[in-house]
């Protein structure tokens, strides 16, 4: 199968376990919660995205033609050494497009591979690394993995039964109100006091955009 992508880019992972390591960034375009149009916002399951996962205009951008073709692109904005090799598959959501060949391509150029997934859709295990982002009033198919990491506050989400998931990491982070500071403090605290009384979850921030990277 083909691949569409929004963009590629070389950054440090900003968000969650893995924050401040070298990655490659894979952003898939489309996603299941939201069309990406603003017109579409305000009745998207998901309305506080973030991300600009529409069209294949972005940077590294475009449809690759089969996996070995995404893989190679991939392995060339890495660049130079084998060791440590690490990319991100994000969106959108990048299970409408992930597949066993990707999957395999990826491995055999030596890339350990995550995936940020909104957890509608089922990801398979020989992703190195799951994290799964819970939408309030979507149904999570995807309850085990390595990180779990619920964007707060966000309201009708069963925090007290995320905990019984399995996953190893348990994470809590601000929702970005995009132009509304005085709201982003205020997501930021509520974050803040939430973790400090409920010990099972930690704090993360998205320090990409403290340190200005995409």
């Amino acid at each position: 199968m083909s691949y569409a992508v929004k963009e590629m880019f070389l950054t440090l992972q900003g968000e969650g376990v893995h924050a401040g390591r070298r990655a490659v960034f894979c952003r898939f375009t489309g996603c299941n919660l939201w069309s990406g149009l603003e017109k579409d916002r305000g009745t998207a399951v998901c309305q506080f995205c973030d991300t600009d996962f529409v069209g294949m205009d972005g940077d590294g951008g475009g449809r690759f033609k089969d996996s070995a073709a995404l893989a190679a692109v991939i392995s060339s904005i890495w660049g130079e050494g084998e060791d440590d090799r690490f990319v991100v598959l994000t969106g959108g959501e990048p299970m409408l497009q992930v597949d066993d060949a990707l999957i395999d391509a990826l491995h055999s150029t030596g890339f350990e591979i995550a995936i940020e997934s909104n957890g509608t859709l089922a990801v398979p295990r020989s992703i190195d690394w799951i994290c799964i982002s819970p939408k309030a009033g979507s149904e999570t198919i995807q309850r085990s993995g390595d990180e779990l990491k619920l964007v707060w506050p966000q309201s009708g989400s069963d925090w007290e039964a995320m905990q019984d998931w399995d996953f190893a990491n348990h994470l809590l982070q601000p929702m970005d109100a995009r132009a509304d500071d005085a709201a982003s403090e205020a997501n930021l605290q509520a974050a803040i006091a939430f973790v400090q009384a409920h010990p099972k979850w930690r704090l993360s921030l998205q320090t990409h955009k403290i340190l200005g990277l995409a």
